[in-house]
């Protein structure tokens, strides 16, 4: 069943929900909630993104609403604790917020910061989760191949089980794989799956170890079961900072793959001041359920975006449905 954009705005709701820590360069969070025959379910690209890669996000929120799951081959997901790129001392209060984790994402590269600074926090981290636990960071392309490898350098000594999306390009993390493949540490793409015109690229190029998979950028569980599939790759379901119905997607996502080595960036409402129902997916012993979230009307009024962001967010949902056309 395709929904019409009059299906869509039949229960949309535009919520605005503050961060506990500023994270990817924000304050707040911001989606729409609809409600399709199948359930509750979640449009939430970011600001910035134009409507052409917006239509992938509404794409997967159309389907998580309106059709059936594949098949499912776990009820839980173990997930990562997020480490957002704050200073060392404030480590261990991010980490209280996943209990029971025993792999830890950190942020690294941030705009304005400066290695010495990832160093230090990266190491925080690895004191707190012991020398058993599991490491690895995210620097979400903002390293060239000579900060890259500099970077993995100073931080592989904290025992990492992998580097995300070090560099922007395929050809980047080609090179950077094949300086650091000594080191053994592993490449994982991210932004080069869920931003790249051919989502397969980087996995025939040689260019990383695993992949991280969304469900949201990728169009839906199928579209992203079909690249995890052909991509012949392990697999990392990650999140894009959603409220707990996006959650739920990835957590079905996560589930639906046949084979699930790591533990999955799914922890994410810890990050969040608030959310959307009354049960929401946090972390709990180091993992989340895999289910269907019932949204909450009172934290839906409680959380209600101002009428000029909800107008805002209105019009690009007509706008994108109209590119699905």
């Amino acid at each position: 069943m395709q929904a019409t954009i009059e299906d869509v705005l039949a229960t949309a709701r535009v919520v605005s929900i503050p961060l506990r820590v500023r994270f990817r360069g924000i304050d707040t969070r911001e989606a729409v909630l609809f409600r399709g025959p199948a359930g509750w379910t979640e449009f939430s690209p970011f600001i910035e993104y134009d409507d052409t890669e917006s239509a992938a996000w509404l794409r997967a929120a159309l389907d998580f609403g309106w059709s059936d799951l594949p098949e499912l081959h776990r009820d839980r997901i173990g997930v990562n604790a997020t480490v957002p790129a704050v200073h060392a001392a404030d480590v261990p209060a991010v980490l209280e917020r996943f209990p029971g984790c025993r792999t830890a994402k950190v942020k690294v590269a941030e705009r304005g910061q400066v290695l010495a600074e990832d160093v230090a926090r990266v190491a925080a981290v690895r004191h707190a989760i012991g020398p058993e636990g599991r490491l690895r960071v995210d620097a979400n392309t903002n390293w060239n191949v000579d900060e890259a490898e500099r970077a993995i350098h100073a931080l592989a000594p904290y025992d990492l089980e992998y580097v995300e999306q070090p560099c922007a390009t395929v050809e980047e993390l080609v090179e950077i794989r094949e300086r650091v493949a000594y080191m053994d540490v592993a490449i994982a793409a991210d932004e080069s799956v869920r931003k790249a015109s051919d989502p397969l690229a980087v996995a025939r190029a040689g260019a990383a170890d695993l992949l991280v998979v969304k469900a949201q950028p990728l169009g839906g569980i199928r579209a992203a079961l079909g690249i995890a599939r052909e991509a012949g790759l392990p697999i990392v379901v990650s999140s894009a900072l959603d409220t707990s119905v996006g959650i739920s997607m990835g957590a079905h996502l996560a589930a639906a793959l046949p084979d699930l080595e790591y533990d999955c960036g799914l922890g994410t409402t810890a990050l969040l001041a608030g959310d959307v129902t009354q049960a929401p997916l946090d972390p709990v012993d180091g993992g989340i359920a895999v289910r269907r979230v019932d949204v909450d009307p009172a934290q839906l009024d409680r959380f209600q975006a101002s009428p000029e962001r909800t107008a805002w967010w209105i019009d690009r949902l007509r706008r994108t449905h109209a590119l699905l056309r």
